[in-house]
């Protein structure tokens, strides 16, 4: 390979990073404007907000940018009204699928959910037609080699838990979303690092995928994800280990 098509090679990828990085920024500062616009500017006093300011430092988005978009939320600086929208429906084997948005304008946001789940195996269903598949949850990751599941479980006893789980030295708590800021901030203020604190939804039953429908499926969710509007997509596909090698080395 020679070095002018080694350096575009690079700078190709470097390209494609930095605009998923901005993609990620844009649906961070939603969140945190929204938020803020919801129950106000102060992050002690809105768990909302202190989530969406937790995420955006985790990706290191600068405090600018931050504050810039909850004065935005809170109305003390001109800006996008955003409004909230979830859209629900099914992809390639049943599956259930939902995309919870922040728009600026839903004739614009409607089109592009509803041709991505029509053009991909899927289809837009009613508000409703899936929700009570899932449940809302907060889910928070440790990274490896600051604890063991014991000494988890015995900080948590007093917490509404429902599960601790560790694979590889990665332990994942799922709590109650009322109880999620009080674990999130006691295991912050023991200097555990987390990969994951969110409030999510969680699926309460999954649907088992052959390798062709597991592919169309996992297309359809990250073409959604892709949306510029999309915040979240939550599906309760079931995609066997054994099938997402296949389907890894196909790619």
């Amino acid at each position: 390979m020679s070095g002018h098509s080694k350096w575009a090679t690079i700078k190709r990828k470097k390209g494609a990073l930095d605009a998923k990085r901005g993609a990620l920024f844009t649906k961070i500062i939603k969140e945190i404007t929204i938020a803020a616009r919801m129950g106000g500017e102060d992050p002690n006093a809105n768990p909302r907000l202190r989530t969406a300011v937790a995420k955006a430092k985790a990706n290191n988005m600068p405090n600018d940018n931050i504050d810039r978009a909850i004065k935005k939320g809170a109305g003390t600086l001109d800006g996008v009204i955003y409004e909230e929208i979830r859209y629900e429906g099914y992809g390639p084997g049943g599956v259930a699928i939902m995309v919870d948005c922040l728009t600026d304008n839903r004739n614009r946001t409607t089109p592009e959910v509803r041709t991505t789940f029509s053009k991909h195996g899927g289809n837009l269903g009613e508000a409703g037609c899936v929700a009570y598949m899932f449940s809302r949850k907060g889910n928070i990751i440790i990274e490896p080699g600051q604890t063991n599941e014991d000494e988890v479980m015995e900080l948590l006893l007093d917490y509404d838990v429902d599960d601790i789980t560790t694979d590889d030295g990665i332990i994942e708590i799922v709590c109650s979303a009322d109880s999620f800021n009080e674990i999130n901030d006691l295991l912050t203020g023991k200097g555990f690092k987390l990969s994951t604190s969110e409030i999510t939804m969680i699926p309460q039953t999954t649907v088992p995928l052959d390798e062709k429908k597991a592919a169309q499926c996992m297309r359809l969710v990250e073409l959604l994800e892709d949306l510029d509007d999309a915040q979240n997509v939550y599906s309760n596909y079931d995609i066997s280990d054994e099938i997402m090698m296949k389907i890894s080395e196909g790619q």
